[in-house]
């Protein structure tokens, strides 16, 4: 189904069961258990699915290493139950989206023996939490193995490291396989379609008003329960419905830089455990780079916020401190900021000791909404939400079939498939695997359409995207915006900005073709992703 499908659906005169608005990991979340459970569901996102805060994490899929020691020394349950919770659904996460998230190693160094044992005890209580569904074992390992193991980092003040185990994936195109899944079990969900209002009857919500944001048409869609999951706009959404709503959230920034490769090696990645203002930063490789991350400021809200120099320095300034090779400003390649929806907690110091727990809430007129959270959990929010709904209105829905719900590109993927996809279609062993990865077992798909259609150049040359994925985001993936496709599709504006830049044009051409737009209408989102890669991160000294 693509996106003028979806809009034909939500322009339908009839109500649906479910409306969720917010096309991030909690809102696509929730659509796919409604969707599964047999309610008619529509979902709407003002941007991009996933253009905010659900394509700016860590890319980690965790339980939560800095809740654990928390929960353990502040004897916190809230935080503890955060980790079991994340440990659960890590396992369940990793099996049910096995191209798009994967196990990696992560090191962590300790300066003495008995921070050593220290930090050994708490990950081996990670590993044992994780009961069945953990990804192996923590190891204590000396400083001469772990140098060899990390020969990037300067470990002269360290006794030696432990290392364990985590997830890491890929978010936006998680969103993306969240939301399309939800179409394949019936529901309708459309990108770059904004709630204006919200529709009551005697008091009680009944549907919203929509607006496409390309053509700006305008409709009213009926609904007989409406989700709130929009997020760090959870707040403003709250007070289209009672504009005397109190906030019940905190928002933080955080902000990733990336790096050359070189900065890591390829299969191990740090932990910072704390730094001196008590924050966690990790150093991860991803995607061919490495993504170094990430801040905790207190932030207003916005879309689209930027990252800024004071933050880029700042994490450039730990990066210095453990790398022997400093890196300096002309190396980030690329940087983002993301907001953080965290639930308000009186008499917390800052918004690093906020739990990254979830709240669920239902207004007098109806409005149920849910904040909060992390992506690791997504899985686990959407259940309880849906489960709200259900019985805030009697709808009529089956359990919840989430568990063991496998994504598009999932179900016949393997993983090494990408060998038997490069000798079908003659691919490069890199293309091979770039598409094996991003698609599944939708990569033939893909490849198919590229080699029919005279679309297998490559996008950049330094980067294994190819301009048939381009064609597939804008048929299948319901990509309507240039920088759906450069950023979010596709990873090339998160890893190398000036590659995402100079990819615009060929990119265009293709969008264009598919899309019909007009020359003026080509050159405006050039223009757009040329301006937006500029402003997001300049490099020092150079014009913004």
């Amino acid at each position: 189904m693509d996106r003028r499908e979806s809009l034909a659906r939500l322009k339908a005169p009839r109500p649906f069961d479910i409306l969720v608005i917010g096309g991030g990991a909690t809102g696509c979340g929730v659509a796919l258990d409604a969707a599964t459970r047999g309610l008619d569901t529509a979902l709407v996102e003002q941007s991009d699915f996933a253009q905010g805060t659900s394509s700016k994490s860590t890319k980690l899929v965790h339980g939560g290493v800095r809740y654990l020691e928390k929960a353990v020394l502040g004897l916190d349950r809230e935080q503890f139950a955060l980790v079991r919770e994340g440990l659960r659904e890590r396992g369940l996460f990793l099996r049910n989206a096995p191209h798009l998230a994967h196990s990696i190693r992560l090191m962590t160094p300790v300066t003495s023996w008995v921070q050593a044992g220290y930090v050994f005890a708490g990950l081996v209580l990670y590993d044992l939490l994780a009961g069945r569904l953990g990804l192996g074992r923590s190891a204590f390992v000396t400083r001469g193995k772990a140098q060899k193991l990390f020969p990037q980092l300067d470990l002269s003040g360290a006794v030696g490291a432990v290392t364990y185990r985590d997830g890491q994936f890929n978010d936006a195109r998680m969103a993306v396989a969240l939301a399309r899944t939800a179409q394949d079990h019936g529901a309708a969900c459309a990108n770059h379609v904004e709630v204006t209002a919200l529709l009551k009857e005697n008091g009680r919500l009944r549907g919203a008003t929509l607006r496409d944001a390309f053509t700006g048409d305008s409709w009213d869609i009926a609904a007989r329960a409406v989700v709130n999951a929009t997020g760090p706009f959870a707040d403003g959404v709250r007070r289209m419905d009672d504009p005397a709503a109190r906030d019940m959230l905190k928002v933080s920034s955080g902000i990733h830089i990336l790096l050359d490769k070189s900065f890591a090696p390829e299969g191990l990645s740090l932990m910072i455990p704390s730094t001196e203002d008590g924050r966690v930063l990790f150093m991860i490789p991803w995607m061919g780079h490495v993504l170094f991350g990430t801040t905790d400021e207190p932030a207003d809200v916005e879309r689209d916020p930027e990252a800024s120099e004071r933050d880029i320095d700042y994490l450039l300034s730990y990066a210095r401190k453990y790398l022997r090779r400093p890196p300096a400003r002309s190396d980030v390649l690329a940087a983002w900021s993301g907001l953080r929806p965290l639930v308000f907690a009186p008499g917390k110091q800052g918004t690093q000791d906020l739990a990254r727990t979830h709240v669920i809430e239902q207004s007098p007129s109806g409005l149920v909404s849910i904040t909060g959270g992390k992506w690791t959990s997504y899985r686990a929010m959407a259940e309880e939400a849906v489960d709200a709904a259900v019985k805030a209105f009697a709808l009529d829905a089956g359990p919840c079939a989430t568990h063991e719900l496998r994504l598009l590109g999932s179900r016949g993927f393997v993983p090494q498939g990408w060998r038997a996809l490069a000798r079908r279609f003659g691919l490069d062993p890199e293309t091979a695997r770039a598409l094996h990865e991003l698609h599944g077992d939708e990569a033939a798909q893909v490849a198919a359409l590229g080699q029919a259609e005279g679309l297998m150049d490559r996008l950049h040359p330094a980067h294994p995207y190819i301009l048939a994925q381009v064609a597939f985001a804008a048929r299948r993936e319901m990509a309507g915006r240039l920088a759906d496709v450069l950023t979010r599709r596709l990873p090339l504006g998160l890893l190398e900005e000036a590659h995402a830049r100079e990819a615009a044009p060929a990119a265009a051409a293709v969008m264009a073709r598919e899309l019909g737009w007009d020359e003026a209408a080509t050159q405006a989102e050039i223009a757009s992703v040329v301006e937006g890669a500029a402003r997001s991160a300049p490099a020092a000294g150079s014009p913004a």
